[in-house]
């Protein structure tokens, strides 16, 4: 059969060596005749996955559709498979019917309020219109809206949450009855309380959660999505607000000082987590391999490796490597719960049952 394929090697997460036999795209449940061997002797994990990252984004705005596939295609030769996109200024849907591109879920635009977030970026509104924009974003999407929960407000000179708890919560409830999930962008310790206690599905960055809140995502079943490269860029975001706004530039400093302390208490909770860069804007696209790096220093790396592989997929709707499933993988030359550079030399990338160049 012509495009077959067959892996002899160590599958995760089950950790068992078998023969992986793919035929027409899929992980075939028997032997295929004519198939190629890719190699044997190696290990074998479902494709990567970017959970927060932002395809067709750029620093100020839209990008054209041919650096959006670029930065799609980075993604890709980084072992990324399937991306949860977390707001694009760009309709990106036309990616979606490219085989040869990593699966992507689009969450529509950022949501944010007029002068308070980064220029070009989000569709503005202001509390009153929130359920209302909401609800289009949910139905532009795929399945995900995204809020931006806190930004610096210049009349306070220090981070504040964009939207009143109350109608915060109406706008979850939306999202929710439109059949999506709402995740935000948290960086203080107000909006993700209050976000939190309105029921969102998830949170990106996190740095503001309390023991109080840590317990509550617990028991509630709210994901995150650390984004620790980014977090890392915390003084940079500071630096220029230092003499303006002081109070600001040591807050940012502060939650950048406990980071890995607030990311650690969250997995010990028994948080989801799972693996996102935010690429698209100051952080370059591509980089995935270097959050699991950064995730596995608090986490491990079968923890980390698992947030951006075989435990994010499902979450977001996606096969790992089951009978039937689609053949999105990576071939190894090692195991890489004991040796994370190995993501960094793969044998082989597969997306879709075919080879990647």
């Amino acid at each position: 059969m012509s495009n077959a394929l067959h892996i002899d090697g160590v599958v995760l997460p089950d950790g068992e060596r078998r023969d992986l036999w793919i035929a027409d795209g899929v992980i075939s449940p028997e032997p295929v005749a004519g198939a190629e061997t890719v190699a044997t002797g190696c290990w074998v994990m479902p494709g990567l996955v970017d959970a927060h990252c932002h395809v067709g984004l750029g620093p100020d705005g839209a990008v054209t559709d041919e650096v959006a596939a670029q930065q799609a295609q980075d993604d890709l030769m980084s072992g990324t498979m399937l991306i949860r996109d977390a707001g694009s200024a760009s309709d990106t849907r036309w990616l979606q019917g490219r085989a040869e591109q990593p699966r992507l879920i689009r969450a529509g635009r950022h949501i944010a309020r007029p002068k308070r977030y980064i220029r070009n970026l989000a569709a503005e509104v202001e509390p009153a219109e929130l359920v209302a924009e909401v609800r289009s974003q949910a139905r532009a999407g795929d399945g995900w809206v995204k809020l931006v929960g806190d930004w610096i407000d210049r009349s306070v000179g220090d981070l504040t949450p964009l939207w009143p708890a109350d109608v915060a919560e109406q706008a979850i409830a939306a999202a929710h009855e439109e059949g999506a999930r709402v995740t935000a962008h948290c960086f203080a310790e107000q909006s993700v309380a209050e976000l939190v206690a309105a029921g969102i599905d998830c949170i990106e960055h996190g740095t503001g959660m309390s023991d109080e809140v840590i317990a509550q995502m617990a028991g509630r079943g709210t994901a995150l999505v650390p984004t620790m490269i980014n977090l890392d860029r915390f003084p940079n975001y500071a630096a220029p607000a230092e003499e303006r706004f002081p109070t600001y530039f040591a807050h940012m400093h502060h939650l950048y000082d406990r980071r890995h302390e607030t990311i650690g208490k969250a997995v010990d909770a028994g948080i989801t987590v799972f693996s996102g860069t935010d690429a698209g804007t100051v952080v370059r696209h591509g980089r995935v391999r270097d959050e699991i790096d950064e995730l596995a220093k608090i986490a491990g790396n079968e923890y980390a490796l698992g947030a951006a592989s075989w435990n994010a997929r499902p979450w977001l709707g996606a096969d790992i490597l089951t009978d039937g499933a689609s053949a999105d993988l990576l071939v190894l030359d090692a195991d890489p719960r004991e040796d994370l550079t190995t993501l960094r030399r793969p044998v082989a990338l597969i997306l879709r049952g075919r080879r990647v160049a």
